[in-house]
């Protein structure tokens, strides 16, 4: 059950956990990311992403600017 979202500090091969949660938001698409099943995370931009799909969305963005 998901509960509470967290909050964190994306570095480049791990995170920190500054707030206890359950989950984080996707950048992106909004969904909700269990701590658990987080992969993909942007530095630099300080954002989480539920998938490849929302990363390749992002840096598509990115790129156009």
């Amino acid at each position: 059950m998901i509960k509470k979202k967290a909050k964190l500090i994306f570095k480049h091969n791990y995170f920190e956990i500054v707030e206890e949660g359950d989950y984080v938001l996707c950048a992106i698409s909004r969904k909700k990311i269990p701590l658990t099943n987080l992969n993909y995370w942007n530095v630099e931009l300080q954002e989480a992403y539920f998938s490849p799909i929302e990363v390749n969305e992002r840096f598509k963005n990115l790129k156009k600017k």
